[in-house]
């Protein structure tokens, strides 16, 4: 962790790993303007034969620990009357193959923002990047491979193929997706605006995801993923 001389006049630096619920309760002595909700882990492979476990934390870090540092600050917004911008993806739009777990996730976070959002007065934010050149994509990759080499042979050869692909598309995002920056110029917008949007949709493949997702109907969805997928 960074020291408060390395980051500056005006910034505390907090330990926090979101699913320790004493890293969680201490968030309640502290004063907030705005929280930021940019924590994740992404969890990928078929979901066929997908151990349940890895769900399970996926959504305990993707969803249900989002929740509960929202809720421990909360009493603290309310009195600054702040805002909250929760990190998702275009993935809480469209789930990819072999993506479901991650979707999941992101589809769930998506649904607990609205309500949040329509069940009292402060401003909350949807931020949904496409492609970002972030370390995230090595380290899930990493676990991708772990868990797929884990599975039975018959997995191998129901989804080899595809898996290929995927983590082809993968380390493609990874090397040409947008600069973080791009995502923290954003989130500065989301946290300053006056009247901020709800959602943010960040890249212009998530541009264009987000628009064929809400013209095309389902199977003409389904049948434009497959094609990108094959064109890998």
């Amino acid at each position: 962790m960074r020291t408060p001389q390395e980051l500056g006049p005006g910034i505390t630096p907090v330990e926090l790993d979101i699913t320790n619920p004493g890293h969680v309760d201490a968030l309640r002595a502290h004063a907030l303007d705005a929280l930021v909700n940019n924590a994740g882990i992404a969890t990928t492979g078929p979901l066929e034969f997908l151990p349940l476990d890895e769900l399970r934390r996926q959504l305990e870090v993707n969803v249900i620990a989002q929740l509960a540092v929202t809720q421990a600050c909360m009493p603290a917004l309310r009195r600054s009357q702040g805002r909250i911008v929760n990190v998702s993806s275009i993935s809480g739009r469209v789930a990819l193959p072999l993506y479901g777990p991650y979707a999941a996730s992101k589809f769930a976070l998506e649904a607990l923002s609205d309500s949040l959002r329509r069940e009292q007065d402060l401003p909350v934010i949807l931020v949904e990047p496409g492609s970002i050149a972030t370390p995230i994509w090595e380290r899930s990759l990493a676990s991708a491979d772990a868990l797929y080499n884990a599975m039975p042979p018959i997995a191998h050869e129901r989804y080899g193929q595809l898996v290929g692909k995927a983590r082809a598309m993968a380390e493609r995002q990874g090397e040409e997706g947008d600069p973080p920056e791009a995502v923290a110029r954003i989130i500065a917008t989301a946290l300053t605006t006056p009247h901020p949007r709800t959602r943010y949709v960040i890249g212009r493949n998530a541009r264009i995801t987000a628009a064929l997702a809400k013209a095309l109907p389902g199977r003409a969805v389904d049948k434009t993923l497959t094609r990108l997928l094959h064109n890998i």
